[in-house]
């Protein structure tokens, strides 16, 4: 069963193609990924129009673990969780998808293997989208996405295993600063008040391999130090500098 919210497809012209609007936008978000990083900006435009552009609403799946990859996504506005369910029912977060993050890579391949992940929206979310078809189209025409989603799936893998020295090596407060300095150059808004994340604390502490009890006591703590600002599903970073040597 499909899992799109056809309701809100984008404008199309009499022909059928994105609006140039539509085509602009969807521009600005490759120029942005990694994934189609080197490729000129002819290319660009036209993996941008093969693009279809789909909205999902908070709490809609967008992927399911064990289902059939058949979709390459990027995320260009709203953000998503991708997580696993552990045999308890206990989700794990494992990426928190921001703007420019890719999902479905593995639909670069002839014959993928299943999606080894869950993904939600948290917010409402816009992608873009590419069927399996037109991927290996792409990938076929331009080897250089190829090359380009194979450095990207190294750089999560460097991202998890550095995740799992922390996780060994490294104490509660410091993987929760860590995971917050990093959400605040991937997810979070420059106000005057400081940098400005939507997270829950529950996310934030599946993010940093930390209890829930937990996270909410350090956050507490940091936030009777001025060093940051709570309010329900927001952090501010008031200090981030004071929490580098956390």
């Amino acid at each position: 069963m499909s899992l799109w919210n056809y309701q809100h497809a984008p404008p199309l012209s009499p022909k059928g193609v994105a609006s140039p609007g539509v085509l602009d936008e969807n521009y600005a978000c490759l120029i942005k990924s990694k994934l189609f990083a080197g490729l000129q900006d002819s290319v660009l435009r036209q993996i941008a129009q093969a693009a279809q552009v789909r909205h999902f609403e908070p709490k809609m799946n967008i992927v399911h673990k064990g289902g059939r990859p058949d979709h390459l996504f990027i995320l260009h506005k709203g953000r998503a969780r991708s997580y696993i369910l552990t045999e308890s029912g206990s989700e794990v977060l494992v990426l928190w998808v921001v703007p420019g993050v890719v999902l479905g890579l593995v639909s670069l391949l002839p014959d993928p293997p299943n999606y080894m992940v869950n993904a939600t929206a948290v917010a409402s979310c816009e992608f873009l989208v590419w069927d399996h078809g037109t991927v290996r189209r792409l990938a076929k025409a331009y080897p250089q996405l190829t090359e380009n989603s194979f450095r990207l799936a190294l750089h999560y893998l460097a991202t998890y295993m550095k995740r799992h020295a922390n996780l060994v090596t490294g104490t509660a407060e410091s993987r929760l600063a860590q995971t917050l300095l990093q959400l605040s150059t991937e997810a979070g808004e420059v106000l005057p008040s400081g940098i400005v994340i939507d997270i829950t604390n529950e996310q934030l502490s599946s993010l940093s391999d930390i209890s829930f009890f937990t996270a909410s006591r350090i956050l507490s703590k940091w936030e009777h130090e001025h060093k940051i600002s709570k309010q329900r599903g927001r952090v501010t970073l008031l200090a981030p500098e004071a929490l580098i040597a956390a």
